[in-house]
């Protein structure tokens, strides 16, 4: 089979954050947040991913304690009652080992190992898959003055170095996922476009690749420009989609039905077409 038409694996976004851009601190509280897990394990979501600090522009910072006592109760919740593989969406290491002793079995990391002096060393000694991100300049000002001279190249090199640093400090290669960082220190559409185009180039890299381009403003820039998060499903549909067809081994979305939905029927088509 064709690289690009192997199943993509669809990770259900979970913020138990007040302040989140998609979903306005719907699922801050435990109840909520626990029957929108289980929501999305019965929509299909092959990994749900939990995050207790909002990586919005202009966010607010939030301290350990606050994050672990936000993510923490609902990994421990959600493993008691499924075996769905869970990422903690996290920079900090205090938060993913807490979280990994919780149940979590995958770091999202939106620095690739860089916030922490510790974070390359407890990315090791947890031995769990490790998403290495790619963001230019901090959450807060990341969106200020964006500049790349070739988006995809620049991107695709700092992918690249991560993972050496990762792997010297002792990550095991077959633990290590890369997200190119879709609107993350990213034009609207001068960044975010070349790099969606780009994808075979991050996926030639040799790790699976993990794409988060659910919801983004990007997409409101190629409407209309004033869709809010909750109403551009067609426009991240459109971009899950350029992702399998780049050969993306997983996708980070909101809305986990219709995604897993579009996947299977273009899987489908796809595969009928190289069969033929």
């Amino acid at each position: 089979m064709n690289p690009s038409l192997q199943p993509v694996r669809v990770m259900g976004v979970l913020n138990v954050t007040p302040d989140s851009f998609s979903d306005g601190g719907r699922f801050a509280e435990f109840d909520t947040s626990l029957a929108q897990a289980r929501r999305m394990i019965a929509d299909g979501a092959d990994i749900l991913d939990v995050g207790g600090e909002s990586t919005r522009p202009g966010a607010a910072a939030v301290d350990e304690a606050t994050e672990i006592a936000r993510v923490v109760p609902l990994i421990a919740a959600i493993r008691a009652e499924s075996a769905v593989p869970i990422s903690i969406d996290t920079m900090k290491p205090a938060v993913a080992r807490a979280a990994a002793r919780a149940g979590a079995t995958m770091w999202n990391d939106v620095t690739a190992l860089r916030h922490s002096p510790d974070s390359l060393a407890t990315a090791a000694a947890l031995g769990c898959d490790v998403v290495l991100m790619h963001m230019q300049g901090e959450p807060g000002t990341m969106q200020a003055e964006p500049h790349y001279a070739d988006v995809v190249a620049e991107v695709a090199a700092f992918l690249s170095q991560r993972t050496d640093a990762a792997m010297a400090a002792g990550v095991a290669r077959d633990r290590i996922w890369l997200d190119p960082g879709i609107g993350f220190g990213k034009h609207m559409t001068a960044h975010n476009l070349p790099l969606l185009a780009g994808l075979d180039r991050i996926v030639a890299l040799g790790f699976p690749v993990l794409l988060g381009a659910s919801r983004k403003s990007f997409i409101s820039a190629l409407d209309d420009g004033n869709r809010p998060a909750d109403a551009r499903l067609g426009g991240s549909i459109a971009a899950a989609l350029a992702g399998a067809a780049a050969g993306v081994a997983a996708v980070r979305v909101h809305d986990v039905r219709e995604t897993v939905q579009a996947l299977r029927v273009w899987t489908a088509i796809a595969q009928a077409g190289s069969a033929g």
